[in-house]
């Protein structure tokens, strides 16, 4: 039996260990340096390097079979306002330091994309870090209206929703200069442009949004959303504040209602650590989830059942798990990824990893050649718990085929400018 949602205060470490006051005494940049040289936890150490190994292979995308099916995305419009997020970072440029713009600005095509991670460790520092701003409060407040004009309103909410929870999270283990609302890095790719390419990525702990635009179409993949706990508590005007809550109702309840014999098969594992599991299959930091950080070429086989054999009312949930995971994009994107997705039921998977009572963790991935979608229970990293609760959730989506950071889009529009010339910045003409 899983942990409940408030129970979390139970599983509350011990401050006066070592881990915890030495994590009180440093900054970010600190506690990432003292990790990489003395490689402690060791197998966490052993994961990051097995990350950056993985960072040195060419992008392919993660794929079922280790083959890359093509012509499955093209350039459409989507309405996305990017007049107004062109506005917000062209804004946010400005009130940043010479310095500061060298730090934050990319190559559009730069592999620099590809090195976010999800732990509280600074692993990777690049662009501008928002809880370094304290004495250049207008322009923390820019990055993240670039942010707000760019996602959805509910999106919005839901990533501050994580920062939020970040920051309350800092405030249990004392350990505020490493985890709070603000440790989170924002990089520039490409030149803000209403007619060409260019993005950005904003990435920390427990939230990690990767973000490709192009004229009015938006591409936000691969994302990681999490949160240890996952609502907040206490005298706080934010207590109550809790995200991920949908995403879990709605997988639990489509398991439950499915037929025995549909359960059994969707049902790969029955124990989150199953000792079934070849190797590999769960480690410390992922745990059951295949496709997090660094995993951009991963082949992901599918599992479990078809969701065009299920009944339409089980259809109607996979679409409302859908819609939350396509949460952060505008409301015209959503719908027509949404109906992207929906369109391949006859190939899409749904499979499940431990038991699926109403008090149970577990895991669950939807999986089609156009999306990917992760949710998992995890035991504590900061919190005790040693078995996997429901106040510690991991989510995160990716774009398979090349999906990913808009790199099957790219020839395409790479291929568009051999027979277009731009006009000024914002219409085309035909050569």
């Amino acid at each position: 039996m899983a942990a409940s949602h408030t129970g979390f205060r139970e599983f509350l470490p011990d401050l006066s260990t070592p881990r915890f006051t030495s994590m009180q005494k440093q900054n970010a940049h600190e506690y990432a340096d003292e990790f990489k040289q003395k490689g402690t936890p060791p197998w966490l150490h052993a994961l990051y390097l097995h990350w950056r190994r993985l960072f040195q292979e060419p992008f392919r995308g993660i794929t079922n079979d280790g083959r890359i099916r093509p012509d499955l995305y093209q350039l459409q419009d989507e309405g996305i306002p990017i007049d107004a997020i062109v506005v917000a970072a062209n804004s946010m440029l400005t009130k940043m330091t010479e310095v500061q713009r060298q730090r934050v600005k990319y190559h559009l095509d730069s592999p620099e994309w590809r090195s976010w991670s999800n732990p509280e460790f600074l692993l990777s520092n690049k662009g501008v870090r928002l809880d370094e701003l304290d004495e250049m409060p207008d322009l923390r407040q820019s990055i993240l209206d670039v942010l707000k004009a760019t996602l959805s309103p509910e999106g919005y909410a839901k990533a501050l929703g994580a920062m939020r929870i970040n920051g309350f999270l800092g405030e249990l283990v004392e350990a505020h200069r490493i985890c709070n609302e603000y440790s989170y890095n924002f990089v520039l790719f490409g030149q803000p442009s209403r007619s060409q390419p260019w993005g950005f990525s904003f990435y920390g702990h427990h939230l990690c949004l990767n973000i490709f635009l192009y004229q009015r179409q938006i591409i936000i993949s691969p994302w990681f959303t999490g949160a240890e706990p996952n609502i907040m508590d206490g005298d706080s005007p934010l207590a109550g504040t809790r995200i991920l809550s949908i995403e879990e109702a709605a997988g639990l309840q489509l398991m439950q209602d499915l037929p025995k014999d549909k359960q059994a098969k969707a049902q790969i594992y029955a124990l989150l650590k199953d000792p079934r599991m070849p190797e590999g299959r769960w480690n410390h930091d992922d745990q059951r989830h295949l496709c997090g950080a660094y995993r951009d070429n991963r082949i992901v086989p599918y599992e479990g059942i078809l969701v065009s054999e299920m009944t339409p009312e089980q259809q109607a949930t996979v679409l409302e798990i859908v819609e939350q995971y396509l949460l952060y994009l505008p409301t015209t994107a959503r719908s027509m990824r949404t109906e992207q997705v929906r369109s391949r039921f006859h190939e899409t998977y749904f499979c499940w990893i431990g038991g699926y009572g109403d008090d149970d963790a577990f895991y669950y991935r939807i999986q089609s050649p156009v999306i990917i979608i992760e949710f998992d229970h995890h035991s504590g990293v900061f919190l005790t718990n040693k078995e996997p609760a429901k106040f510690h959730i991991h989510t995160l989506l990716r774009t398979p085929n090349g999906g990913d950071y808009g790199m099957a889009l790219r020839p395409i529009i790479k291929g568009m400018e051999q027979h277009f010339v731009w006009q000024g910045d914002t219409t085309l003409s035909q050569t």
